[in-house]
């Protein structure tokens, strides 16, 4: 991957007919963790680790920081997290594609300084199986 815009990667959320941005994001992250299924025994040899492969917990994580695009935007977020609602998010990543699929927003934070505007903080986990399309 070339070196890209930070403002270039995009969180937006399914909202009934098609996927809108949420927010202005100032910082984002997305990561993809799988968990490994240790199978080492005492005939593992020399005695090395040894990892089933395909077994393990596949899980994804996004998180964010920044201003609100909008009321809307903010309200469904915050109803949301809210509800402990699972819903449907993409995640556009320029020259490399966009994961799709269902997310939990497991974290919601707000702050402010007295001379500036309200900010941000969201953490989504997945919920189930992602897809990914080549941009």
């Amino acid at each position: 991957m070339v070196a890209q815009k930070g403002k270039d990667l995009l969180l937006k959320i399914h909202n009934g007919t098609g996927y809108e941005t949420v927010a202005g994001l100032r910082s984002k992250r997305l990561a993809f963790n799988a968990e490994t299924v240790d199978v080492t025994d005492a005939e593992s040899a020399g005695r090395w680790r040894e990892l089933l492969g395909g077994a393990g917990v596949q899980r994804a994580s996004v998180s964010g920081a920044g201003i609100f695009k909008d009321a809307a935007s903010d309200g469904l977020v915050r109803g949301a997290f809210f509800n402990a609602s699972i819903l449907n998010w993409q995640i556009v990543v320029p020259d490399f594609g966009s994961v799709t699929g269902a997310f939990q927003v497991t974290a919601l934070e707000y702050s402010g300084q007295h001379d500036g505007e309200i900010l941000f903080e969201l953490a989504l986990e997945s919920a189930g199986a992602l897809t990914f399309g080549a941009l």
